[in-house]
């Protein structure tokens, strides 16, 4: 009896690893890659552009962010000749910049002291990560795809620990002596 308890539970677990597998192995894949291109953004200048050293990284030197903004918008519209609202500032003290990042995925990095625009370019690995985490769809298909995606690697991972260890306790209980 309990061998072909084993042997059943075995068989469930098998088909249920195989069809969760079927049903989340395209965003698994989709979620591999984005991720994998997210681990490189900082070593790959393609995807996000470095971080320039400014002139100072004494904050009391640097402009005031009415500059920054007015320089930043001046940058990006003599290269892109279009203004999307601004999705975030970013300083960085230690390396004397401020990045003024927009929603169109595009950056400008001003030196913190003189308040001129010393790089324009875009960001990949900020829409790669929408893309990643299904927010570029909606808040709402973010919370879907990433409860999706995180419950159906967790049973493939049950599933599948069992699927290595049941064929073991198999083996195992048909070498024990019958009571």
């Amino acid at each position: 009896m309990r061998l072909s308890n084993l042997v059943n539970r075995l068989r469930q677990f098998r088909s249920l690893h195989h069809w969760i597998g079927i049903a989340i192995v395209f965003f698994m894949i989709f979620s591999s890659v984005t991720g994998l291109l997210l681990g490189w953004k900082k070593n790959v200048d393609l995807l996000q552009p470095p971080t320039i050293k400014g002139a100072s990284v004494d904050v009391a030197e640097w402009v005031s962010y009415e500059t920054v903004v007015r320089n930043a918008n001046r940058a990006l519209d003599s290269v892109k000749h279009e203004l999307p609202g601004i999705e975030r500032i970013d300083a960085r003290p230690d390396k004397g910049i401020i990045k003024v990042v927009y929603l169109n995925y595009w950056e400008v990095q001003i030196d913190g002291k003189t308040g001129k625009a010393v790089s324009v370019g875009p960001r990949h690995a900020d829409w790669i990560e929408h893309l990643h985490d299904g927010s570029i769809i909606s808040e709402g298909f973010k919370l879907f795809y990433t409860n999706y995606i995180g419950w159906g690697l967790l049973v493939m991972s049950i599933t599948g620990f069992w699927l290595w260890y049941g064929p073991r306790r198999i083996r195992k209980v048909k070498h024990l002596p019958e009571p």
